[in-house]
């Protein structure tokens, strides 16, 4: 069962589709007049809550000013990856696709469903940047988004991907010194469903379909039995050809 080696990358194509939906995020610095005087596009990168605090919070060596930590910015992790069983289907339906053979089609089993639980952290430094890094995330998520992902290739098979925003929780990192520098933590919680597929597999290709009429239940009463056939029988998939019925009575 497991001596099938295939990957197509389902987790990677996931973080990297929700990576690429808070790349563009942008805040304005206004003076007391109102008036725009700075323009920041928020940095995004993949890291957990602990390292990105610890880079946020180290201090730079005292005689070397052009070492900083950009403040606001972004990133996000997964965390959890758990079975979801309300989407689960009946595993031996196919997915089927024509290859390049005449002899063989693809096929593929039924996905088997999970969810993945990714956090997104929002590190400012005052509250009105933080408010408005938000702001610009909130109003898609009603409360989900969703996204297409190529999920097999190979097959063309292309999955909706919803992702649902579960919960926004809000910290004041503001302890110690007078001086100690101050981080506020937005952490939205997100869901990601998704499906894992399998291994493709070759399956032969049906060109004779024998069916039997019986006129008992018990099935001992033969009346009619009719092969269907393509036409011509050396027929590849996606021909345009007919079909040649052949019946035989037994009555």
């Amino acid at each position: 069962m497991l001596d099938q080696r295939f990957y197509w990358g389902t987790i990677r194509k996931a973080i990297v589709a929700f990576g690429n939906m808070f790349n563009n995020i942008n805040i304005e610095r206004r003076d007391s007049s109102g008036n725009i005087v700075q323009v920041l596009k928020v940095p995004l990168s993949y890291a957990g809550k602990a390292k990105a605090l610890a880079r946020i919070q180290q201090r730079p060596n005292v005689d070397d000013r052009s070492v900083q930590i950009i403040v606001p910015r972004m990133a996000f992790e997964m965390s959890t990856l758990t079975y979801d069983y309300n989407r689960k289907i009946s595993p031996i339906q196919q997915s089927r696709s024509v290859n390049t053979t005449s002899t063989t089609l693809d096929s593929q089993y039924a996905p088997t469903p999970y969810n993945i639980n990714i956090l997104l952290y929002v590190y400012v430094k005052n509250q009105d940047d933080g408010l408005q890094i938000i702001e610009q995330i909130l109003p898609y998520f009603n409360p989900d988004y969703n996204l297409t992902l190529k999920a097999l290739p190979q097959l063309n098979i292309k999955n909706d991907l919803p992702i649902i925003l579960d919960s926004v929780n809000f910290e004041d990192n503001y302890e110690g010194e007078f001086d100690d520098r101050r981080t506020i933590i937005w952490t939205l919680s997100f869901t990601m469903k998704l499906n894992f597929y399998g291994p493709v597999n070759k399956q032969g290709i049906i060109r004779k379909v024998v069916t039997s009429t019986y006129n008992d239940a018990a099935l001992t009463q033969k009346t009619t039995i009719t092969t269907v056939e393509p036409d011509p029988l050396t027929a590849k998939p996606g021909d345009d050809i007919g079909f040649t019925d052949t019946f035989e009575d037994f009555e």
